[in-house]
């Protein structure tokens, strides 16, 4: 699966901010008709998604949509609409505030039927946001309710409004956080959702860091995303692609240590030998497996 290190959202009615984001370095674009869309450009908007999405040199990039909730009006139509006029330009639909296996079901056949009709070549895929207490409780059962399923994402903001967690900024996107817990306040939730994520071999996504003025603390979250296991995080600002790119591309010490690893794994087979040191510490098969997944991410982005 390609690297989802860094998504970049972009408001589905603003045709031109489309074109601007085709150039950037993100992994991921995603042309959103949910939360950045007006209530009065919610049917507009579809329109732009789907004439930027036939219409426009994507340049290779993964291409994404985020629809509307399917418990609003817009949702289902925009499913109906997007996959249909344009489905054979996406990598996956995103669907929000999933709560329930249910909702993932359903897109699922949705796609079969579009797919069928259109005669798309491609398959398109699922991501499932992850934003309430119900959501989180049912996470697993959500992981594995479809094979188009390739991510779940984490919401934040509306994760902290159902379970009732106090706002500590404007954007209630991770910043100062620190103010009001001593660590993490979402390790827990975080880790729960990457652990239902990766039993069904799909990617895990963290939430966007709401102040993009603060490249410091969009840095800091994003080293503790990637440390509990998420492979990428969503960016809401042009600015904050770099850092993320950066922080969940392997370093050229992981890169390093990896292959004293493997290394050190091959000449003990070669040899003979069930186990393998480096530097005089013992490395078992799950040190081997996180080496080698290390390896292969940074041959991908032509780290090596």
């Amino acid at each position: 699966m390609k690297p989802r290190r860094s998504i970049l959202s972009v408001p589905g009615h603003v045709e031109k901010m489309h074109h601007k984001a085709s150039r950037y370095q993100a992994d991921v674009i995603m042309l959103d008709l949910e939360d950045s869309v007006p209530l009065d450009e919610k049917e507009h908007a579809r329109e732009v998604v789907i004439r930027s999405l036939l219409a426009m040199n994507w340049q290779g990039k993964t291409v994404t949509a985020r629809i509307n909730g399917l418990d609003t009006r817009f949702g289902y139509r925009d499913l109906l609409e997007v996959a249909e006029e344009a489905g054979r330009m996406l990598d996956t639909i995103v669907i929000p505030k999933v709560d329930h296996c249910g909702d993932i079901h359903f897109v699922d056949r949705m796609l079969d039927g579009i797919e069928m009709r259109k005669g798309f070549s491609n398959r398109i895929g699922i991501e499932a946001i992850i934003e309430s207490a119900e959501g989180m409780e049912n996470v697993s059962e959500i992981a594995g309710a479809s094979d188009r399923l390739k991510a779940l994402v984490f919401g934040v903001a509306d994760y902290s409004a159902s379970i009732g967690a106090r706002l500590v900024s404007i954007s209630g996107h991770g910043e100062k956080e620190e103010e009001l817990y001593p660590g993490h306040r979402w390790n827990f939730a975080l880790s729960r959702m990457v652990m239902a994520a990766k039993a069904h071999n799909l990617m895990a996504i963290d939430a966007p860091y709401g102040n993009f003025r603060d490249p410091d603390g969009l840095h800091r979250f994003s080293v503790m995303a990637c440390s509990l296991g998420c492979d990428g995080k969503w960016a809401i600002h042009p600015d904050q692609i770099d850092i993320i790119n950066t922080v969940f591309s392997p370093s050229l010490k992981d890169i390093e240590r990896a292959r004293r690893v493997l290394d050190a794994f091959e000449k003990a087979k070669a040899e003979g030998r069930g186990a393998a040191s480096v530097e005089g510490r013992m490395i078992d098969q799950a040190t081997v497996r996180l080496a080698r997944q290390l390896w292969e991410r940074a041959s991908y982005l032509k780290m090596v």
